[in-house]
């Protein structure tokens, strides 16, 4: 069974190398989807009895492990050198350097590694992460898919 649940967040980038206006600092309303495969519990007296887990759940461990850590955040490239030292000039300003180009696959792929390790067979039902999907706009997203 398959189960996902939808989370937002709101976040800055830039992509340095693009040729487009992505090459500016700028900022989107991501949308975030976790998919679990699993079986569904059959276990009278559970409070997951008949769910693969409650969506509570999957949206309270993806906030604690990444959205709480992104959300109006500015997601940044180690790399980017110039936008890294500034954004140190910024008091408390919420920076998250990433290893990596923060462009939806990359992204999509980052959360993936990090929401990996949270879903793994909680409740003895055989349950992991099976795709994350990161929207970056409502027409444009990128799936990172267990392989």
């Amino acid at each position: 069974m398959l189960i996902t649940r939808r989370l937002e967040f709101d976040a800055g980038h830039r992509i340095p190398d693009h040729k487009s206006q992505c090459r500016h600092l700028h900022g989107h309303r991501y949308a975030l989807e976790i998919t679990l495969a699993g079986d569904i519990i059959r276990q009278d007296g559970d409070a997951a009895n008949g769910m693969v887990m409650d969506f509570s759940e999957i949206k309270v461990l993806a906030r604690q492990h990444l959205i709480d850590l992104w959300d109006h955040a500015f997601l940044v490239y180690a790399g980017d050198t110039p936008v890294v030292q500034f954004l140190q000039t910024l008091p408390e300003h919420k920076t998250v350097v990433l290893e990596c180009i923060p462009t939806a696959e990359n992204l999509a792929e980052q959360a993936f590694a990090i929401l990996d390790g949270v879903y793994r067979d909680t409740y003895g039902n055989r349950l992991h992460l099976e795709r994350v999907r990161l929207y970056e706009t409502p027409n444009c997203w990128a799936d990172a898919i267990r392989k």
